[in-house]
Parts: C-alpha cells; sequence; structure tokens
C-alpha cells in the first residue's frame, strides 16, 4: 500500500456520512415546509408534505453535486 501521500484523506465511517446525509435532508424539509407557510396562510397538509419532500430531495441534490 506505500507510505501517505500529502493529500491523503482517510474514509470517514458509516455513521457520520448517514448523520451529515440525514441532517441535508431534514434542514431542507424544514425549510420547504417553511417557505410553504411563508407564502400560504394555511395550507392543506398534503401541500405542506409535498413541500418538505421537495425541499429535502432539492437539498440532498445540491449536496451532492457540491461535494467531490
Amino acid at each position: 500500500m506505500g507510505a501517505l501521500t500529502e493529500n491523503h484523506r482517510c474514509p470517514r465511517g458509516p455513521f457520520s456520512r448517514m448523520t451529515e446525509g440525514l441532517s441535508t435532508v431534514g434542514l431542507g424539509a424544514i425549510i420547504g415546509a417553511a417557505l410553504c407557510y411563508m407564502l400560504e396562510e394555511r395550507p392543506p397538509g398534503a401541500l405542506v408534505i409535498a413541500a418538505a419532500a421537495l425541499g429535502g430531495v432539492l437539498a440532498s441534490a445540491v449536496r451532492q453535486a457540491v461535494r467531490p
């Protein structure tokens, strides 16, 4: 396997990757639901759930696009 190079980074464990992914999706869902409440005074529950799901998916997509 040889000596470690100057740019070596040890792989992170599965727990830290899962925590980072879930926190990103959760934050996106919260922002999506909050935007729904900001635009609509009393939104139906299905709209809030859809906005939260869309926010989570968009946050996950942006995270994957930004990370190498």
